[in-house]
């Protein structure tokens, strides 16, 4: 095959990316590493600040995730991890890949590195290792999953999780139940518990299957009732109005707040919530809560129970405004509330 020419068209905006990375880490590294790592040079090289729940959300991972991500660049030698006397991550230094390379390169005595990773020199290296690398996946030989499909257990787990998901397991969604049975010790019960809740909340994708089981196995969930009480702290609700709010990771306690007080405080349904969300989610980027808290509790203030409510407060105040002063802006055309945004967002910006 022949090589190929590439071209640069234009003025490109550009993260500088060491080649020593590319020649002798990447290729070992797994695609949450790479993007973990290469997160952390754009900030770097931008002097932005980033934290753990940021690199989540970023890139649709778990917190664990991204901690297990920074444990293994951690281990390797290209970074080093701050904490606080409270074992609180605080910083995060990248280390200098020339320097991390040629001790590697003294150790192997030689200018070629095919084993960089596992021969990080001493001084570099997690002096503790990391409790989830016994979580971490092998590469299972074909003998290895025939075997595990010719139990009885394994049987009816692929039968169920096949019923469950409509269709029939290709190759490596089987390797990924058989993970789950074999490394993180799912029983078959666990196992059909895990995939109607993952289904349940309409997430077919083994990715996103594995992530939850390894998230439990880490909890030391081991039954169907002990995941239950877990996964039982949200409802569906709560994952509604935090996707509205467009976050994808778990509630923390300061969002459940937010949402218990909505729903069992003012006692709002979900559609009111959903409605303050689409319109948070029109005004502002950041501090969606908290805007659409103001928004909510305008509405609770206001006596408003019903999307009808809504509808008729905001065509109240439309029709109390000037003609005049609707003219000034195109915007002011869709539908206003009694209240105003710009005002509420300074308001949550001050605090």
């Amino acid at each position: 095959m022949s090589s190929l020419t590439i071209y640069k068209e234009g003025y490109m905006d550009m993260t500088p990316i060491s080649n020593l990375f590319i020649d002798f880490f990447i290729k070992d590294a797994n695609d949450a590493q790479i993007k973990v790592y290469l997160y952390l040079i754009r900030m770097m090289s931008a002097n932005l600040p980033t934290s753990i729940s940021d690199i989540a959300d970023k890139f649709n991972h778990t917190e664990k995730d991204v901690l297990r991500s920074l444990k293994y660049w951690e281990k390797n030698g290209l970074i080093s991890l701050e904490y606080s006397d409270t074992k609180t991550l605080t910083g995060i230094h990248l280390n200098d890949l020339n320097r991390l390379v040629c001790k590697i390169s003294d150790q192997k005595e030689s200018t070629q590195l095919p084993e960089a990773i596992s021969s990080t020199p001493e001084s570099v290296q997690d002096p503790l290792p990391d409790p989830s690398s016994r979580f971490d996946k092998p590469a299972y030989s074909p003998d290895q999953i025939k075997t595990f499909k010719e139990q009885s257990d394994a049987q009816q787990i692929l039968f169920i999780t096949e019923q469950y998901l409509g269709k029939t397991l290709g190759s490596s969604e089987i390797k990924s139940v058989f993970y789950i049975y074999d490394v993180l010790g799912f029983s078959s019960d666990l196992i059909d518990y895990l995939i109607q809740y993952c289904v349940g909340r309409g997430k077919k994708d083994f990715r996103y299957i594995e992530k939850v089981a390894l998230s439990w196995a880490e909890e030391g969930i081991t039954t169907p009732k002990q995941a239950a009480s877990v996964v039982g702290k949200y409802d569906r609700t709560v994952y509604k109005i935090m996707a509205a709010l467009g976050k994808t990771s778990a509630p923390v306690g300061k969002e459940v707040d937010f949402i218990s007080k909505w729903t069992k405080t003012y006692g709002f349904s979900l559609d009111i919530i959903l409605e303050a969300c689409d319109r948070t989610v029109l005004a502002v980027d950041t501090h969606r809560f908290e805007y659409a808290d103001s928004v909510i509790s305008n509405w609770y203030k206001s006596n408003i129970h019903h999307l009808s409510d809504i509808r008729k407060a905001d065509e109240t105040f439309k029709k109390s405004r000037p003609s005049a002063v609707l003219a000034k802006n195109a915007f002011n055309q869709f539908e206003q509330n009694t209240y105003d945004f710009s005002k509420l967002e300074k308001e949550i910006l001050s605090n």
